[in-house]
């Protein structure tokens, strides 16, 4: 057995595991970050990630502040428009669309859209040129011990990690989360999630759009061209058995399914990739911080993939944790850093798991009645210039800069 010495252990090499070994090396911490899994970097790769994450404004400074923009920014595609609408009715004075455009608050796009795929390939690039960050692909972080003083880690390969601080970004079944004895409360959908790629005649213009119906909303984000053509990525909500039947079906069968049921937006949409499916559930853990553990992203919580939440939720944990750091360095992963990391999360994620939850309980009701409240709701919060303004700020995260 072998001991390892670092400031930080990061259990977890998905892409918030991977932006938090990023900022902390780049903070000048000796950073360990370790994975059960390869990350797979590759679009056609068995087991690839073909989701894609937006990067609101706040976030992408988090990537910037990491040394990750610079690889990342010439794979992006800025988000320009947000676009809610609504199809539940029959008749067409009930569909409603709405544009949210992010020149209403800002300069800057409301974000960038990236393949997970490769949000992981360029990041693991990144770590492989820091000296001080150490990335172990293939070893799992096992069992937890905590003292006062410092961390110690069983790795899967048998050696021990001993840190001042753990950072456990390993996922809604957190070990790191379990064996610290924190636990969480999970909220089940019943629905599934398709994650897909689909070229289409119409170009997006950098409009992502979200369209409601019952099941949940299907959501367009614009990706590169692929192969000469206008590119998206989609996110189909759906109930779990309908999601299972729409995976299975011939591949023009679904195409012309997801052409409807993207009321012909960007004309007929062809498959572009594999097809992958995903739970969805809204998950919070009982608190955020153990002796020498901080939770961040899904280990601390989850919300179903509406309003780009996620991750730039769990970038904001990596912000709050990293200033926390940076301001007390030589109480790093200590009691008092650990207790003003809770504090200063709790809120905002609470807030944010219940708001999102909420919405996509709204989203999957159906029924006319039903479809005609989401349209007016969609409508009414439109109209109003200063909540249409103050939704997209709130949404945006409390570091972007409003246009005078």
């Amino acid at each position: 057995m072998t001991e390892l010495h670092h400031d930080i252990l990061v259990a977890g090499g998905g892409i918030a595991g991977l932006t938090a070994a990023a900022a902390f090396g780049q903070a000048g911490f000796s950073v360990l970050c370790v994975d059960p899994a390869p990350p797979v970097t590759e679009r056609e790769a068995e087991g690839a990630d073909l989701r894609t994450t937006a990067f609101l404004q706040p976030a992408q400074a988090m990537l910037a502040r990491a040394g990750l923009w610079e690889r990342l920014a010439p794979h992006a595609m800025p988000l320009q428009t947000m676009r809610i609408m609504d199809i539940s009715g029959e008749m067409e004075r009930q569909r409603v669309r709405r544009d949210f455009d992010a020149a209403d608050i800002s300069d800057a796009p409301f974000g960038w859209n990236l393949p997970n795929w490769l949000l992981r390939r360029e990041m693991a690039a990144r770590l492989e040129e820091m000296p001080g960050v150490s990335f172990r692909p293939g070893v799992a972080a096992t069992d937890l011990f905590t003292r006062t003083g410092e961390a110690r880690v069983r790795l899967s390969d048998g050696d021990e990690a001993r840190a001042r601080l753990v950072i456990a970004a390993d996922g809604r079944n957190s070990p790191m989360r379990h064996a610290a004895g924190i636990g969480a409360r999970t909220l089940r959908f019943g629905q599934k999630a398709l994650a897909f790629a689909v070229t289409h005649p119409i170009p997006h213009e950098n409009v992502s759009t979200e369209i409601h119906l019952k099941g949940g909303p299907f959501t367009l984000v614009p990706l590169p061209d692929h192969e000469g053509k206008p590119s998206s990525a989609v996110v189909w909500m759906e109930e779990g058995r309908e999601a299972l039947r729409l995976r299975d079906l011939p591949a023009e069968a679904l195409e012309a399914t997801m052409s409807a049921r993207s009321a012909w937006l960007l004309g007929p949409l062809s498959l572009a990739s594999q097809i992958t499916l995903w739970p969805i559930v809204s998950q919070l853990a009982d608190r955020f911080a153990g002796e020498r553990l901080a939770l961040v992203a899904e280990a601390a919580h989850v919300v179903p993939p509406i309003g780009a939440q996620g991750l730039n939720m769990s970038l904001a944990d990596l912000a709050a944790l990293l200033e926390l750091a940076e301001a007390r360095p030589e109480g790093l992963g200590d009691a008092e850093m650990l207790a003003a990391y809770d504090r200063k999360r709790a809120l905002d994620v609470r807030m944010r798991v219940a708001g999102v939850s909420m919405l996509n309980g709204v989203s999957m009701l159906g029924g006319q009645p039903f479809g005609m409240l989401r349209a007016r709701g969609i409508a009414a919060l439109h109209g109003i210039a200063p909540v249409r303004r103050g939704l997209m700020r709130l949404g945006l995260g409390a570091g972007n800069a409003p246009r005078p």
